[in-house]
């Protein structure tokens, strides 16, 4: 079964991290919701509320098939300001590890610089912010072992697009027909 961490940090946008878990969890994949700055108890940027299964000073990420950063706004920030979480990003580059990040949290990926000489997207406005990579306005990119996907709109194409690297592309669609996306 692969496995996938998904990265809660306060002020996160809810749909953007729980859209990744649910579509991924339907599609067999075991995933860990994980807290970004030592409380499990999260609060997304539009007061949604969400427990988180572990800190991430309490995983081992060594059996990481994806981690993923969901965006919104303080939310992005506050992933970006995580050493552990900078520490882990940098140790799976090079590896076989989907790194994926939606809306505004491709930034924490390029700010880093892994998105150099990589195609990415983000939400409108966030270009900047990813150094050295070629942007567009696609919904979903693919590029090296990178995933990036530009907002909530997106959410349901990039867990499909996760989906499809660690399960599949039968799985995916699958998926896609029983939530009748599409």
């Amino acid at each position: 079964m692969n496995k996938a961490y998904v990265f809660a940090a306060q002020g996160l946008e809810e749909i953007e991290c729980l859209t990744q878990v649910d579509l991924l969890r339907r599609g067999g994949v075991e995933v860990v919701l994980t807290a970004v700055g030592g409380d499990r108890t999260i609060r997304g940027s539009h007061g949604i509320v969400m427990e988180a299964d572990a800190l991430l000073e309490d995983v081992d990420l060594s059996d990481a098939d994806a981690l993923i950063l969901p965006g919104g706004m303080p939310g992005t920030l506050n992933l970006q300001a995580d050493s552990l979480l900078e520490a882990a990003l940098k140790k799976a580059v090079g590896g076989d590890v989907w790194i994926c990040a939606i809306c505004a949290a491709p930034r924490v990926l390029g700010e880093l610089g892994l998105l150099s000489g990589e195609t990415a997207t983000c939400y409108p406005g966030c270009e900047s912010y990813l150094k050295g990579a070629e942007t567009t306005e696609n919904p979903v990119e693919v590029s090296g072992q990178f995933i990036t996907s530009r907002g909530v709109g997106t959410a349901i194409p990039f867990a499909l697009k996760i989906l499809e690297k660690l399960e599949g592309w039968e799985c995916s669609q699958k998926i896609e027909k029983s939530i009748v996306f599409g």
